[in-house]
């Protein structure tokens, strides 16, 4: 059976959002930036709060302090020479204003509105913590020079380089830590799929990790599963094997009773179930073989329309309806490397079904032969009552059966189409189940010769 998978073409913002909501290492990153800046906002949240707590009672009168001592050295009246020799030395700018003199330091400059529009002193206070008041009636008013910041924007880039350093170096930690998970899922892939050869490998086995111990257990589990395939695939080979010589000895001895009038109806049945049962038992030997990773298929060349014309010659002695199969084939089919008997037991087992399935339609089963880009493909449809959508999926499943086919007249015992789909992918082939609404329609691709 075969399953869509989503477009690797997908627009970028898609495989963003998706690897965001399915990425455990990006989830990770982003959880540590996240709490990066939490903290560093927290940290400097409470410094800044300590900061005002002290601000009053330490640093704060050792500020008003300073600005007394500039503005004294300014004098009363304002001294021009020595307000520009204190902006020389200091980062501070200096405006003054008032009867006398009209002076600013940085005319240039953009007045900051904490530089004197918010008020620092305490409640009571008449007077700006940066502002004062000549005895002439002057107003000195400092300030920081700009120059005291220009530093800021490159302080600010190399913080947010660092920052985005440490993030990358925090996805690779994280990226290397969660390695072993690729490996996880890939031996559960393969354990998945039937290949327990390759186990997966545990990193620092001597003292491994919480993930390392998962991929043990798996390994292990991976182990007594395959041991469980193996008992069971040997019960059901020595079953079958040791079924087949009681039901020759039955076989031989019900074609041994007489042909009368009143025991021919009875010898006939049994000869019927006989033959079922063999070819139950030839079908699960089949299976086995097939399911195993190292199924042997026997090429030759074959001819797929004559195989299909004599298969069906050989179901027109058990369905009537076999005979009126309509054989569709493009002209020109190449011959193709296949194993005839396998191929034989798919188109048996496909046409069986859909004339059991679809013989009582108006129309009749379709056999459809055709080129198609990716190879051939053999596809038989019938125009009976098909299955439900929720069903199609375990069709090709190993004694499956939908409930309107578990009467003996109805259906076999689900091997059918799970033959079919082993011979398929055992040739390296395509093998698909869907409604055609009537009906059903199996489609098998093979790869081009």
């Amino acid at each position: 059976m075969t399953r869509d998978t989503p477009s690797a073409a997908a627009p970028w913002h898609r495989r963003a959002r998706q690897a965001l909501s399915h990425s455990l290492r990006v989830r990770l990153v982003l959880v540590f930036v996240v709490f990066a800046l939490a903290l560093a906002g927290i940290f400097i949240g409470g410094v800044q709060k300590a900061f005002s707590l002290g601000w009053r009672d330490a640093a704060r009168p050792l500020l008003m302090d300073y600005v007394d001592r500039l503005a004294a050295d300014i004098g009363s009246p304002p001294d021009v020479a020595q307000a520009e020799a204190i902006t020389q030395r200091l980062p501070l700018t200096v405006r003054i204003t008032g009867p006398g003199v009209q002076w600013d330091s940085h005319p240039g400059q953009p007045r900051p509105d904490w530089m004197g529009d918010r008020q620092w002193a305490g409640e009571g206070e008449g007077r700006r913590l940066l502002q004062r008041t000549t005895a002439d009636g002057h107003h000195i008013e400092f300030g920081l020079s700009v120059r005291a910041w220009e530093r800021r924007p490159r302080v600010a880039w190399l913080t947010l380089g660092a920052l985005l350093g440490l993030t990358a170096l925090a996805y690779l930690y994280v990226r290397r830590l969660l390695r072993p998970l690729d490996a996880i899922r890939d031996g559960a892939q393969r354990f998945g799929a039937g290949d327990f050869a390759q186990p997966i490998p545990v990193r620092h086995a001597h003292r491994p990790d919480e993930l390392g111990q998962l991929a043990a257990t798996i390994n292990t589990m991976g182990r007594d599963i395959e041991q469980m395939l193996d008992a069971k695939r040997g019960l059901l080979l020595a079953i079958s094997h040791e079924l087949r010589s009681p039901l020759t000895r039955a076989r031989l001895h019900t074609e041994l009773l007489p042909e009368t009038a009143e025991i021919t109806p009875q010898r006939e049945a049994l000869l019927r179930d006989l033959t079922e049962m063999a070819r139950l038992i030839t079908d699960l030997l089949e299976s086995e073989r097939l399911s195993g990773q190292h199924a042997a298929v026997l090429r030759e060349p074959t001819d797929l329309l004559a195989l299909a014309h004599e298969v069906l010659a050989d179901l027109a002695s058990r369905h009537p309806q076999a005979a009126q199969v309509r054989v569709l084939a493009d002209p020109g089919l190449p011959v193709l490397a296949l194993d005839a008997t396998r191929m034989r037991l798919l188109l048996r087992n496909l046409l069986d079904n859909a004339c059991r399935h679809g013989g009582d339609a108006p129309s009749p089963p379709e056999l459809h032969l055709q080129h198609a880009p990716q190879g051939i493909t053999l596809e038989v449809r019938d125009h009976g009552s098909g299955v439900s959508e929720a069903q199609l999926a375990q069709l090709a499943e190993p004694f499956y059966r939908p409930d309107s086919a578990r009467t003996r007249a109805a259906g076999g015992v689900g091997l059918g189409l799970y033959l079919c789909k082993l011979v398929t992918l055992a040739h390296g082939g395509r093998f698909t189940v869907r409604n055609a609404a009537p009906g059903l329609r199996v489609t098998v691709t093979l790869p081009p010769p």
